[in-house]
């Protein structure tokens, strides 16, 4: 099988092209055709993989969660917000924004991101995971139930 890669400006790191919306075009041995993988596929896979992290409450950053909600509430999930991706001809390598849940680890919690990305970019698509960046901008808090005989009006004063 040879792989090449169409319109992929180079983005300084061997066998990394920039980001943009390039496509990875594998062409199998002996003539029976080609198949074209678009860049927002890589990072849709990538997205589900990390969600699928325990710990990974969303991705995205602030501006990306907020634009993914109204999304959601007509119905077109964005699986590829907070997750941008450099393809080259052999090679990926994945940034990813993401808020944890507490209590997890957090050291822990971009390491087994780190661990389903290379994973499944190996097994669905064939290629080689240079790196994945993962910056954890947030951290999301479970609901509180509101406890209105622990309500500070309720208590009285700390103080005399």
């Amino acid at each position: 099988m040879t792989t090449q890669t169409q319109n992929k400006p180079t983005s300084g790191k061997p066998g990394v092209a920039a980001a943009g919306s390039a496509t990875v075009v594998k062409s199998e041995d002996g003539g029976r055709g080609s198949t074209t993988i678009v860049d927002n596929v890589v990072e849709k896979i990538i997205g589900i993989a990390t969600v699928a992290v325990p710990g990974v409450w969303a991705v995205g950053g602030g501006v990306e969660r907020a634009i993914g909600s109204m999304r959601d509430v007509v119905g077109q999930h964005n699986l590829t917000q907070g997750v941008s991706v450099e393809v080259g001809q052999t090679q990926v390598a994945a940034d990813l924004n993401l808020v944890v849940e507490y209590p997890y680890p957090l050291q822990e919690v971009a390491e087994n991101v780190r661990n389903a990305v290379y994973g499944v970019i190996q097994e669905l698509i064939g290629m080689e995971v240079t790196e994945v960046n993962v910056v954890i901008s947030d951290i999301h808090l479970p609901e509180v139930a509101d406890e209105s005989d622990d309500a500070p009006e309720s208590r009285g004063s700390r103080v005399s």
